[in-house]
C-alpha cells in the first residue's frame, strides 16, 4: 500500500476520520489492512513522505560552555549534567511529536529515500523483490500512483515478473510525462485499474485519457475517499486475479500429470 502526498498512514486515517466524521472507523490503511490480514493476504503499509530527519540544531553558546566542562567535571555536576540532559532528550521528542512547536531544526535527508519515488524503489529492492510472496498486488493512491509508475520504469522486468494487478485511486501519475515505455503500457492495460474521484456509481467504466489502465468510479467526488469508498471492489479486482493465476497453475499442473502418465503408457506399450 502507497500514500499520496504530504502524509504519513497514520495522519492519513486521521485524515479520512475528519473528512467523514459520522463514520468513526473509516481508517482506511487500518480497516483494509486488517481486511487483508484476515483473508490470508501479507500487508506492507510504506511510509513515502518521511524523507527526512527533523532535529534540533544545538546552540552554539551550549556548545562552548559544554567543551570547557569536559576538562574537569566532578562527579556531582556530572549527575546533574545528565539529568539536564535527560531533560532535553525529553523536551526534543516532544517537539517531534508537536509539528506546531516552534523550534530551529535542521532536516536530515534519509539516505536512498529522499523523495516518494526513491523509497518506493528502495523498498521494492530491499523487501518486496526478495519476499517469498508468489503473488503481489499494490494499492497506490493518489501521488503513489506515480511513484508506482516510477518503479515500473527503473524496474519493469521485475515487477511484471512479481506484481499481479495494481489498484490505483485518484492516481497522479501521467505516462507521457514519466516517459513510459509502449511494453509497461500494455502491461497497465491488462494489470491495473485506476479508481478516481466521480459522481457516476462505484465502478463505472469513464473514458481513459491516456492509454494505460482503465478508469472506472470511485462512487466519490471527495479525493481523499476515493480509496476507502473503493476497497470491496479493490478487493474483489484482486480477487478475480488470484482466482484466474490459480486456474492457470492447476491447469499447467494437470497438463503436466497427464503428460507424464502418456509418457509412462507409450514406455509400458514399447516393451
Amino acid at each position: 500500500m502507497v500514500m499520496g502526498a504530504g502524509r504519513t498512514p497514520g495522519k492519513h486515517i486521521v485524515l479520512t476520520l475528519i473528512k467523514k466524521r459520522d463514520d468513526a472507523e473509516r481508517g482506511y490503511n487500518s480497516v483494509s489492512s486488517i481486511t487483508l490480514l484476515k483473508e490470508g493476504y501479507g500487508v506492507m503499509v510504506l511510509n513515502p513522505n518521511e524523507n527526512f530527519l527533523e532535529i534540533e540544531k544545538p546552540d552554539r553558546s551550549s556548545l562552548h560552555d559544554s567543551m570547557d566542562e569536559l576538562l574537569d567535571e566532578p562527579a556531582e555536576k556530572k549527575e546533574r549534567k545528565d539529568d539536564k540532559e535527560g531533560s532535553k532528550k525529553k523536551e526534543f521528542y516532544e517537539k517531534y511529536r508537536n509539528p506546531q512547536k516552534e523550534a530551529e531544526t535542521e532536516r536530515i535527508p534519509i539516505r536512498d529515500n529522499g523523495s516518494s519515488e526513491d523509497h518506493v524503489l528502495y523498498v521494492w529492492d530491499h523487501f518486496v523483490s526478495r519476499a517469498t510472496a508468489k503473488n503481489v498486488f499494490i494499492i497506490a493512491h493518489s501521488y503513489g500512483g506515480l511513484s508506482f509508475v516510477e518503479l515500473m520504469n527503473q524496474r519493469e522486468v521485475e515487477v511484471k515478473n512479481k506484481v499481479s494487478a495494481v489498484a490505483l485511486t485518484d492516481s497522479a501519475h501521467n505516462i507521457w510525462l514519466q516517459e513510459t515505455t509502449k511494453s509497461t503500457q500494455d502491461w497497465m492495460q491488462q494489470n491495473c485499474c485506476n479508481w478516481v474521484s466521480s459522481p457516476e456509481p462505484l465502478d463505472t467504466p469513464l473514458d481513459s485519457m491516456l492509454p494505460d489502465c482503465p478508469r472506472v468510479s470511485a462512487g466519490t467526488e471527495k479525493h481523499e475517499l476515493t480509496s476507502w469508498m473503493s476497497f470491496d471492489s479493490i478487493f474483489r479486482f484482486f480477487g478475480e486475479f488470484l482466482e484466474a493465476l490459480e486456474y492457470e497453475e492447476a491447469h499447467e499442473t494437470s497438463n503436466i500429470v497427464t503428460t507424464r502418465s502418456g509418457s509412462h503408457k507409450s514406455k509400458h506399450q514399447d516393451l
